[in-house]
């Protein structure tokens, strides 16, 4: 892990940058905001595809709640130093053994005295769970957005079966181009093989394989005991209910909140998948009371 000369970050609203290198080479950046008097921070993983910049706004009113923040971003993905490609491939073993703890590792050399969760939407918040359960003590607790366990089986009627699919449409795509075209079918990102071949194998079974130190990924799950937050948005089809409590049934023995938010409870009226990024406010009110509740149950 490399970190340019800057590891300060003493401005609350102005975001700053390190350069995070992987043991294997793989190099991103991993953006910061940081008010002087925070004492908890949000190690952030984006959902499948997404920029880590645009939680920019997220993280900007996070700190303006006191609460820090540290954007990692996927190898493949915006700032990225490599993209996937036939001869450059990668899967869940490289983001959670290589990329997230040298991400973790320079936010806590950047900022420190700041207590960190982790946290991430969509996929990000899968991996979130993944991480925190394989690596228990690394992080003071998790929390996951619009998220939950892609298993076919908790997507209702038509949404299920057509997802049931997916996995055996993903080879045939990956095998003609050598990595999941996503830009050109429409979701996600241009993804590597293995990363799709993961997910897919979740879809088909409900299950998360071995993915990294060796260790029984659901075994992990089921034994984790810390803090953990789940917000789910009443109108995300890519995260419905039966999918999101799936997820959080895998971690039955943490102190679990939920927290359920819907399109009232946005200015725009829309509470879905990806809305809530550009009117982040009741998310980030969810997770200061949150983290508020950590701070008392410790003092």
């Amino acid at each position: 892990m490399s970190r340019s000369p800057e590891t300060a970050v003493d401005d609350p609203f102005v975001p700053k940058s390190i350069r995070v290198c992987s043991a294997d080479g793989a190099a991103a950046e991993l953006g910061l905001i940081v008010p002087a008097s925070a004492k908890h921070g949000v190690f952030w993983l984006p959902a499948l595809g997404v920029s880590a910049h645009h939680y920019q706004k997220f993280a900007m009113e996070l700190a303006e709640a006191g609460i820090a923040s540290a954007r990692h971003e996927w190898r493949g993905t915006g700032s990225s130093a490599i993209r996937a490609s036939r001869s450059c491939d990668w899967g869940y073993r490289e983001l959670l053994e290589l990329d997230m703890p040298a991400s973790i590792a320079a936010a806590q050399a950047a900022c420190p005295g700041v207590r960190w969760v982790i946290a991430g939407h969509s996929l990000g918040g899968q991996l979130a769970c993944l991480f925190a359960a394989l690596n228990p003590g690394t992080v003071e607790g998790l929390a996951f957005v619009a998220s939950g366990i892609p298993y076919w089986r908790t997507f209702g009627g038509t949404s299920g079966y057509l997802l049931r699919t997916v996995p055996f449409l993903i080879p045939a795509a990956m095998a003609l181009w050598g990595y999941y075209p996503g830009k050109r079918l429409g979701f996600a990102g241009n993804e590597a093989r293995r990363l799709m071949s993961d997910w897919a194998r979740t879809v088909r079974h409900g299950q998360y394989a071995n993915h990294a130190h060796g260790l029984d990924s659901e075994s992990a799950l089921a034994t984790f005991t810390s803090p953990l937050l789940g917000v789910r948005l009443t109108g995300d089809r890519l995260g419905p209910e039966a999918s999101f409590d799936g997820l959080l049934d895998k971690m039955r023995k943490a102190t679990i909140e939920r927290v359920v938010l819907s399109a009232a409870d946005f200015p725009s009226g829309t509470a879905n998948h990806f809305s809530w990024m550009k009117e982040p406010a009741p998310v980030v009110a969810a997770m200061v009371r949150w983290l508020q509740a950590i701070e008392t149950s410790k003092s």
